[in-house]
């Protein structure tokens, strides 16, 4: 068969491949499997008899998670659905999904599983599937995916704990250790089949716990063949669901959450991570990271490592920023240049020119007086001091989480699992039609794509993510157009004399105010509505791209999404920051966007608090909308789906068949939950300069956060399917770009957003350049020099107001230019070139400071702990002695029958030998 033949049957319809089936004999009620399988099938057929025998007795055992024997363990669940024959489509389909479905089974029995299947208690259409590991086919998979399993244990003291002497007060802010007790830590090897007996094995039962075990099974239902035409081989569970031949898959929970199992020997796992942990009374309670991982997997675990150590360092960083917000609280009524906007001698004096054409109208200074004010409270020597501390706070935070991570690893046997060959992921095998030669081994091996055709893969990729993103940025320009012309119609209407209305809001609601608030509220929506539409996109191209494994799947994946999401939520805030009135020119010669937009001007305080507004607004509603798809939704599909499945309370539900009327997980798993925080991560640290009181909401958000995917994950869901991970994937090198750009913007915000390099120029200047009228080191007559003079005259037909009061003769503006009648008029002035010097030396200053001191701190903090070295070389001795000890009793046994002979030889020998000696003697 042609590799176009290959392709032609992989992209056929439904109906193409039912009708391709008809004609390869494949009518319906012949099932069509190789001859070995048959016995296999029969078998399932045979156990399928047995089940209805004992169903009776098993009725009594709702939560019971072995066989109807009440023997074998329930490791997975899979669940299909009888579909109506009466339609001649749909019975050629069932036909199909059940030809699948059987051959799926058969092999599974095949490959050495052994089955079960039940009918549901609540509808009958459904039939449930329990698969069961054996205890030799858990040793095989268990050496082929590499699983460490304990040789004996940890003969190394750890290290006593700092807070051990105020145990009496921490002791209540950690889990019940009555309930959660702590584990004998054991020194683990990867696990092989002929070493058995050095390992520490004291009851088959438990030594593969239930996550390994759901593991294991995952593995072989991922790779079990459902059908082969020809050259074709299909498998894998995941087509099987993506093509209704199943309806779910999933490993069981051990009990219900609130209620204890009456199992005997059930460990109740999923009760006490409720009770310890999802629970809300429990919010302040350290998270038992080691049930969760020994529960949900080492994925599931490193998250929520992640996510706690992230809270904990934010503690410290609010607190600095929540200061730094009451400090300029405080100082906000003392600020010199404030009181200068509000007075009415000063600030009611200076007329402004108008901040569009024709439309806007002359207004005075003071009526900013209260968004003057707000300034103060973020634009102030504090949050100088507080941009530079949270430079440092999160190179703290990244190396901190190395060394912790490093325990983790170690602690959870995940040293050296990138080490170890990753499996491909199923997707990919599929599609292996090439051979190449594997440049290590040297064998050759089956690929998917000719490096031609990979090229010409990533290229499509490309192009897509930056059209995508071309179109975001398509969506700030028609934003930037909407603040333009809403600004153009807010300052018409809210300077009018007539507006009585918003009298009481005059000081509050301003032009630029009204302007601010709604641009980003619709920012807002259209992140969202982006956010829906390249999601789908970008899995799309990744499954297009077809990684090879699923690290590398979710890393390209995590990629792609990182950039679109860093474009989307910051590319309006970078626009407030840096690009909104920066050219904007003088009232006579005003710049336009697109030859007709009139650009914006900044409020005479500056950017900063427009920034603060957008951040607040984003950071706000992204927390709500995800609090609302994370919570409100599963719980609100669970109530509907409880509701219209009404069970007669007299009716037994067993456990599979409750955790089926659960919500199952996103294919994604915590990919969102990352992005989430990665994305927040950015916000408190690329723009903290504008915003303080971000690490105080990201910590609040956070504290609910931890607890909220706790209650949904513990719940709403099924049992996640355990994963191993090492650590937080390609999520540590794109928090590390985002920790090394913070330095820059929030150099830059304070630079050239805010307006303290320009009164700092003022305040220290006055024994070189007295550019004020008073006394030295004040700052007195800021306001006056900050803004220059413009001639009404000068005015443009284009852009002069339509209402000119009569005794106005020049109006004031935000730059810093020479007045109308001077040599240069309109031209820079020499204090604008120092501020501009001025910034750019604390641009330099500041970043070469803070780069140095996070270069130092990287040097200085050690990525592994000392302790844990010790451990892992101690671990890799231990490995090395059962290494060695095992191939020497191997050589011993293979040499046995050899040295036996000699023995042998030697004792018949002997005597004669001790008789000739005697008689020469």
């Amino acid at each position: 068969m042609s590799t176009n033949d290959i392709f032609e049957m992989d992209s056929m319809t439904e109906t193409d491949e039912m009708e391709a089936e008809i004609e390869m004999g494949m009518i319906e009620g012949e099932v069509v499997y190789p001859e070995e399988f048959l016995p296999t099938y029969h078998s399932i057929k045979e156990g399928a008899e047995v089940a209805k025998a004992q169903l009776a007795e098993f009725n009594n055992k709702p939560d019971s998670l072995f066989f109807n024997d009440g023997i074998r363990r329930i490791d997975f669940i899979l669940v299909y659905e009888d579909e109506d024959k009466k339609d001649f489509e749909k019975r050629h389909k069932f036909q199909r999904c059940k030809r699948r479905r059987e051959y799926f089974e058969a092999s599974l029995m095949k490959m050495g599983v052994e089955l079960e299947s039940t009918k549901s208690v609540i509808d009958e259409k459904l039939t449930f599937v329990k698969v069961h590991m054996p205890w030799d086919v858990l040793c095989t998979y268990a050496e082929v995916l590499h699983i460490k399993l304990p040789i004996q244990p940890n003969d190394l003291s750890s290290r006593p704990s700092p807070w051990r002497y105020f145990s009496f007060i921490t002791k209540h802010f950690y889990p019940n250790e009555n309930l959660i007790s702590q584990e004998t830590e054991f020194f683990t090897a990867p696990f092989e089949k002929d070493r058995l007996e050095y390992f520490y094995v004291k009851d088959r039962d438990i030594f593969f716990t239930p996550s390994m075990r759901s593991r294991m099974a995952y593995y072989i239902l991922s790779r079990a063949p459902y059908e082969i035409r020809g050259t074709i081989k299909k498998f894998g569970i995941t087509k099987l669901l993506d093509g209704g031949v199943y309806k779910a898959a999933y490993p069981l929970h051990d009990c219900r959450f609130n209620v204890k199992s009456k199992e005997e020997g059930c460990p109740n796992e999923r009760y006490l991570l409720y009770e310890e942990w999802a629970h809300p009374k429990s919010f302040y309670k350290m998270q038992p990271l080691d049930l969760i991982r020994k529960y949900y997997g080492e994925k599931i675990g490193i998250y929520f490592a992640w996510l706690g150590f992230y809270t904990v360092m934010l503690a410290l960083a609010a607190v600095v920023g929540l200061c730094c917000f009451i400090y300029g609280y405080r100082t906000q009524e003392t600020s010199t240049w404030s009181k200068e906007v509000c007075d009415p001698e000063i600030g009611g004096r200076i007329v402004m020119c108008p901040q569009c054409d024709r439309e806007c109208k002359y207004w005075r200074l003071n009526s900013t007086c209260e968004a003057s004010k707000k300034l103060c409270i973020f634009d102030n020597f504090g949050t100088l001091v507080f941009a530079v501390f949270m430079s440092i706070w999160v190179t703290l935070f990244l190396e901190f989480w190395k060394r912790y991570q490093a325990e983790l690893e170690y602690e959870w046997d995940t040293v050296e699992f990138l080490e170890q060959e990753e499996p491909p992921r199923p997707e990919y095998e599929a599609k292996c039609i090439y051979e190449r030669k594997n440049p290590v081994t040297g064998v050759k091996e089956k690929v998917p794509y000719t490096a031609c055709g990979r090229c010409v893969r990533v290229s499509i990729g490309i192009s897509t993510v930056l059209f995508w993103i071309l179109l975001i940025l398509a969506s700030i320009v028609a934003i930037i157009v909407y603040r333009l012309a809403a600004f153009f119609a807010f300052s018409a209407k809210l300077r009018a004399q007539d507006l009585k209305e918003l009298e009481p809001l005059k000081e509050y609601v301003t032009p630029q105010m009204a302007t601010a608030v709604t641009a980003s509220l619709i920012s807002f929506v259209v992140i969202m509505i982006l956010n829906i539409l390249y999601e789908r996109v970008a899995i799309w191209i990744t499954d297009f791209e077809l990684p090879r494994t699923k690290t590398d799947y979710e890393n390209s994946l995590t990629l792609k999404m990182f950039l679109f999401q860093f474009v989307n939520y910051y590319s309006s805030c970078f626009y407030i920051a840096f690009a909104k009135g920066k050219v904007v020119g003088y009232p006579g010669q005003p710049v336009y966007l697109l030859g007709k937009y009139r650009n914006e001007e900044c409020d005479p305080g500056g950017c900063l608090i427009e920034l603060t507004t957008q951040l607040s607004i984003i950071m706000g509603g992204k927390a709500i909308w995800n609090n609302i798809q994370e919570v409100l939704l599963p719980w609100l599909k669970n109530l509907i789906s409880r509701y219209c499945t009404r069970v007669d309370p007299e009716k037994v539900i067993p456990r599979w068949e409750q955790d089926y009327r659960l919500q199952a997980i996103s294919k994604l798993g915590l990919f969102y939950e990352y992005l989430e925080m990665v994305i927040q991560f950015g916000f408190v640290t690329l723009f903290v300069a504008s915003f303080p009181l971000a690490p105080v909401l990201a910590l609040v958000n956070n504290l609910f956060e931890i607890r909220v995917d706790a209650w949904k994950i513990t719940t709403q869901f099924r049992r996640i399917m355990p994963e191993k991970a090492q650590d937080i994937g390609a999520w540590q090198p794109i928090l590390q770009g985002v920790a090394i750009l913070a330095v820059a913007t929030n150099a830059t915000i304070i630079a050239f957003t805010s307006d303290m390099i320009p009164r700092l120029v003022y305040y220290w200047s006055f024994s070189v350049y007295p550019y004020g009228d008073y006394g030295n080191n004040t700052m007195e007559g800021y306001i006056n020099t900050s803004l220059s003079i413009f001639n009404i005259k000068d005015f443009s037909n284009y852009s002069r107001p339509m209402s000119t009061p009569y005794n106005i003769t020049t109006c004031r503006y935000r730059d810093f230019r020479y007045p109308p009648g001077h040599t240069r008029e309109y031209e820079f002035t020499v204090y604008y070139w120092h501020v501009v010097a001025a910034k750019m030396a604390f641009i330099i200053v500041v970043e070469h400071i803070v780069y140095l001191t996070k270069f130092i701190l990287s040097y200085v903090i050690p990525d592994v702990p000392y302790a844990v070295k010790e451990q892992i070389k101690r671990e890799k001795y231990l490995t090395q002695v059962i290494l060695h000890e095992t191939n020497l009793k191997l050589v011993t046994k293979r040499l046995k029958p050899a040295i036996d002979e000699i023995l042998n030889d030697t004792v018949v020998t002997e005597p004669k030998e001790e008789m000739e000696l005697s008689l020469d003697f």
